[in-house]
């Protein structure tokens, strides 16, 4: 299941494509400013393409870099988290893809409101994920110290995933409950914020370790 549910997405985005496709502008808007403006076009065939590949990309390069990390090992431990991240992340990546397509359709989306939201429904299911997470060089709080300590690791990713589901919840509340131009920027300062924090306790937790 796990090797052909991003290709089902990936042909889900391309029915959609292809469904909407006569109606689609030769030009459509493909990105978007923190005030919900459209600042970035592409022609309409790679526009309506780009979300099937990305998302194929993406898959892709997530199943490959477990491989040539040097603890591969370890993602046994926690495959099944690693799993629901994996699909978490796609199935953003498919509604985003329909998202740019009701917009080039002319439907009225709010992007300042619907895109944080669905960033932080994201980060709510990464940090309910991300205590299972067990040491790796490519996902997770990767500092100098969670790599260099196993128990740094293990509190990090505890704190970590406090700190990402209470990111998430006020993601989805400003976006919901703030004026549009405030989604973007207190996405960007929330993701800081719960990002920041742990890797600051990790050298702490660390320092502690270091001096038993």
């Amino acid at each position: 299941m796990k090797r052909w549910y991003p290709v089902g997405l990936a042909l889900v985005a391309v029915a959609m494509s292809a469904a909407v496709y006569t109606r689609l502008p030769e030009t459509m808007a493909v990105h978007w400013d923190i005030a919900g403006n459209p600042n970035g076009w592409m022609p309409r065939a790679i526009g309506a393409a780009f979300g099937p590949v990305f998302i194929i990309l993406l898959a892709a390069l997530l199943r490959f870099v477990p491989h040539i990390d040097p603890r591969a090992e370890n993602y046994a431990r926690f495959r099944e988290a690693y799993e629901v991240i994996v699909a978490s992340v796609l199935v953003m990546m498919l509604v985003i893809h329909g998202i740019v397509l009701a917009l080039a359709l002319g439907y009225h989306v709010s992007v300042t409101r619907i895109v944080p939201a669905l960033v932080g429904a994201l980060f709510v299911v990464i940090g309910n994920m991300m205590p299972l997470v067990r040491p790796n060089w490519w996902f997770g709080f990767r500092t100098p110290w969670t790599l260099s300590n196993d128990r740094v690791w293990a509190r990090t990713h505890r704190l970590g995933g406090w700190c990402m589901t209470a990111g998430g919840i006020v993601m989805i509340l400003a976006a919901l409950a703030l004026p549009p131009a405030l989604g973007i920027p207190v996405l960007i300062a929330v993701a800081i914020a719960s990002t920041v924090g742990p890797a600051l306790y990790s050298y702490l937790t660390w320092k502690r370790e270091e001096g038993r």
